[in-house]
């Protein structure tokens, strides 16, 4: 029983990291994800906050995976949306008048923040491995439907973004393809440390078990 309350700890502390990293790369102002691309860009063509897109995108998306593997939608993934939506929404809102980089120093160091912070938040929620982010899902389903390996899969699907982000007049610049490039070095190497911390967890519970 403690190990589902351990999870949920994963699962929730991961998703209000990953929000703080997404805000962060916003406010930073140099690009942010291929996803968040498109929400930011939405926000500023068509109204609403980016969180309600985030909700908005990340439900279409969980519907299309589900249609594609001719399965119900998974209820889990819907919630996830919804939790990251608010995430975002708040953090933004929290930190807009508090975190203004004018310069473009400034606005590094902010995007670099952001970026290693979303790549925790990922490697933490991935530890939980309740229900997976849409996009990840996503990255899957293409896998499974056209045979091309997940890192063909999560490309083509960033493209995809990255041109509706663009015609959204979404944030895209360069902080986008530093993001396509190397966030998956840093959640890699969160995802060994977060691994080993759990395993640590693991062993302090077998010895209160024993004693």
């Amino acid at each position: 029983m403690k190990r589902i309350y351990q999870r949920a700890g994963y699962y929730f502390s991961g998703l209000l990291i990953l929000t703080l990293g997404i805000s962060l790369t916003v406010l930073g102002g140099l690009g942010t994800s291929p996803f968040d691309a498109l929400l930011v860009g939405l926000y500023r063509s068509v109204g609403l906050t980016i969180g309600s897109w985030e909700i908005v995108v990340g439900i279409s998306m969980i519907i299309f995976n589900a249609v594609a593997e001719k399965r119900r939608p998974e209820m889990l993934a819907i919630i996830t949306s919804l939790i990251t939506g608010a995430g975002i929404d708040f953090w933004v809102f929290t930190l807009e008048g508090i975190v203004t980089p004018e310069s473009v120093w400034l606005q590094s160091i902010v995007f670099f923040l952001g970026m290693v912070i979303s790549a925790l938040g990922i490697s933490i929620n991935l530890q939980a491995d309740f229900a997976p982010i849409p996009f990840d899902r996503m990255m899957l389903v293409i896998h499974n439907l056209t045979g091309w390996n997940v890192t063909i899969s999560r490309a083509a699907i960033s493209v995809v973004l990255v041109l509706f982000a663009l015609y959204f007049n979404g944030a895209v610049g360069v902080g986008t393809i530093i993001i396509m490039l190397f966030s998956g070095v840093f959640i890699q190497y969160f995802m060994g440390w977060i691994q080993r911390f759990d395993r640590t967890l693991l062993s302090e519970e077998q010895r209160k078990i024993q004693y």
